[in-house]
């Protein structure tokens, strides 16, 4: 029994793994391909059947990792992006979660024909809108900072209170059918959550302080910020059933924005669990779908679905944003975006079991009609945001551009051809004077430290894909790597070369600490400056079928002393040792005047 329980563990670890490396491959939402795992492994295969397998210990470790989960997107929330987002931030979370829980459940009774206690319990659910999809689908969107903001808080926030919401329905109605006292619930249910939330955000105050006191050693603090939320989630959940939801995302909220010196490194250490965790549950939770039951949905739960995405989202989005200072296509791309995601399939999981045996016949079509709009909103919008947003002007239309960081005569040379392609390009520097040149060029610039919480606030990078690290000191350009390898992958992050690569051991930095050289192993900094001043430049030169990268070696000696190929698909390739130019390929390279 046991070794059966670890062979299924291990396809789940395994089939997760594969579509969320096929998702990254292919650029596809990766919901899509988890939820498609699961149905293979569960109900084509019959593999995996997780009622039967895990049997009770399935409800309370799906709720364990939605917990999980959440506070790993409170930790996300910085409160710097209130200020972009302005008031539409608590509109939404406010007006839109009553606007959108009223309106939804008279859609569900009336065009769904859900009885009313479904159909409010559906209603709450379809309140939240998966930071578990709209995160991933805002990295490949690059969607620019305002509605990103906007979208991922509304997602974050709206998970818990969602949750919370529909507990406090199926409560209401369990007390309706018995004659209870509904006031009494309400109280009970507010101080409860406020009661909740202030459990989770002293708690994260508070574990905050102790690691900034060091009273934790460096390598507890991951294992002891898990171990809080499994208990903070355990205490919320005394107070009302639920309510830890809301415990886990203000705790992550409190500690993500505590300033702490080892944040990044936290954050990465509870992305990878999350990433983890939502591929295992979006596996199990679909392999634990009845097929029957999604064969029983008829033409009016199809209305109900369309409603919902067509109607109901952009009308609450409409009268949530009424009076902000919004765009129309800022209001028109929110109205549209609204991913559901792993926490309304695990609500909607555990109240269908609950209504059913609270004797709410219809509730057994509650878990098919959540999961058949999880999979209508994330194809829908999952494949269309990327094109959407760029067609409002909301994305920047390339994702290829490059980020200098350090103004120098060359690097300003070679931004100034980069533009010359039309590849997005910024050079970042923390003196006003270095940029000067840069600025007559007209090339976009940005003044200040590119790891400064300003720069994490102002700095638009939804054109950037690549980052160099071109400063004169080798290890300040190492810590741009590290700081920025997270979130544009290592393979993009690239550094002139340290003179340790010349074989000088005691100048050489460890290779977890820096990022990947550019350029050959004798560019140094010192080196380009050198040559710049003596008369080299950066030349671009497109590569043909009759003048290929062969005959351009011939005719430049130098030919890889500093190149960067523009390709002609799109996209830079700042490594020649991975990359053969082919036709249509442009090289940019630093050669003297007389070639």
């Amino acid at each position: 029994m046991h070794a059966h329980i670890a062979n299924l563990v291990g396809v789940i670890l395994v089939a997760g793994a594969l579509a969320q490396w096929l998702a990254w491959r292919f650029r596809v939402p990766a919901i899509v391909l988890l939820t498609i795992a699961g149905f293979v492994v569960g109900p084509l295969t019959g593999l995996l059947n997780p009622t039967d397998d895990f049997g009770e210990l399935l409800e309370p470790l799906v709720q364990l990792a939605v917990a999980v989960i959440l506070f790993e997107g409170g930790l996300n929330l910085h409160f710097h992006e209130l200020g972009r987002a302005g008031s539409a931030v608590g509109r939404l979370i406010g007006v839109g979660l009553v606007v959108s829980f009223t309106l939804g459940s008279m859609l569900a009774h009336f065009a769904g024909g859900l009885s009313w206690p479904v159909a409010c319990v559906f209603g709450a659910i379809i309140v939240v809108t998966g930071p578990t999809v709209i995160m991933p689908l805002l990295r490949q969107a690059r969607l620019r900072a305002r509605p990103a903001s906007l979208l991922k808080w509304e997602g974050i926030v709206n998970d818990p209170l969602g949750a919370v919401l529909a507990v406090v329905v199926f409560e209401y109605f369990v007390l309706f059918e018995n004659e209870g006292n509904v006031f009494d619930l309400g109280m009970t249910a507010v101080g409860s959550l406020g009661g909740a939330a202030a459990l989770g955000w002293f708690a994260g105050v508070g574990l905050g302080a102790c690691y900034r006191r060091g009273w934790v050693p460096e390598y507890l603090k991951g294992p002891m910020i898990l171990t809080t939320v499994i208990a903070t989630y355990a205490m919320g959940n005394l107070l009302l059933a639920e309510a830890g939801l809301l415990t886990v995302t203000t705790l992550g909220l409190a500690f993500g924005n505590a300033n702490l010196p080892s944040i990044e490194e936290l954050r990465r250490f509870k992305e990878n669990i999350t990433t983890i965790l939502v591929s295992g549950l979006f596996i199990v939770l679909t392999a634990n779908l009845d097929v029957a039951l999604l064969r029983a949905l008829d033409w009016r739960d199809a209305l109900l679905i369309f409603a919902v995405i067509f109607v109901l989202r952009p009308v609450v989005v409409f009268i949530a944003t009424l009076g902000t200072d919004l765009s129309w296509q800022e209001r028109l791309l929110v109205g549209w975006i609204a991913p559901r995601g792993i926490v309304a399939a695990a609500v909607a999981g555990a109240f269908t079991a609950r209504m059913l045996e609270a004797g709410f016949g219809d509730a057994d079509k509650l878990l098919p009609l959540i999961f058949a709009l999880i999979m209508s909103t994330v194809v829908l919008h999952g494949f269309s945001l990327p094109w959407m947003a760029r067609r409002l002007g909301l994305a920047s239309p390339r994702s290829d551009g490059l980020a200098i960081v350090g103004a120098s005569p060359w690097s300003i040379n070679l931004a100034g051809k980069l533009q010359e392609l039309e590849v997005p390009v910024v050079v970042i520097d923390a003196s006003w004077h270095r940029l000067r040149a840069a600025r007559l060029a007209g090339i976009p610039i940005h003044f200040g430290q590119v790891v400064s919480e300003s720069a994490e606030e102002n700095l638009d990078l939804s054109a950037i894909g690549y980052f160099l690290a071109a400063t004169d000191n080798d290890a300040y350009n190492a810590i741009v790597c590290t700081r920025f390898a997270n979130e544009f992958n290592r393979s993009a992050v690239f550094q002139v070369p340290l003179p340790g690569g010349n074989g000088d051991e005691r100048k050489a930095l460890t290779a977890t600490l820096r990022g990947q050289q550019v350029f050959a192993a004798d560019a140094l900094y010192e080196v380009l400056l050198q040559r710049y001043f003596e008369g080299w430049r950066f030349q671009k030169t497109r590569l043909t079928d009759e003048f290929d990268f062969q005959r351009y070696r011939e005719k430049t000696a130098d030919a890889q002393f500093a190149t960067i190929i523009v390709r002609s698909s799109g996209g830079l390739v700042l490594n020649l040792a991975r990359y053969k130019p082919v036709s249509g390929d442009t090289v940019i390279n630093f050669l003297p005047a007389e070639k």
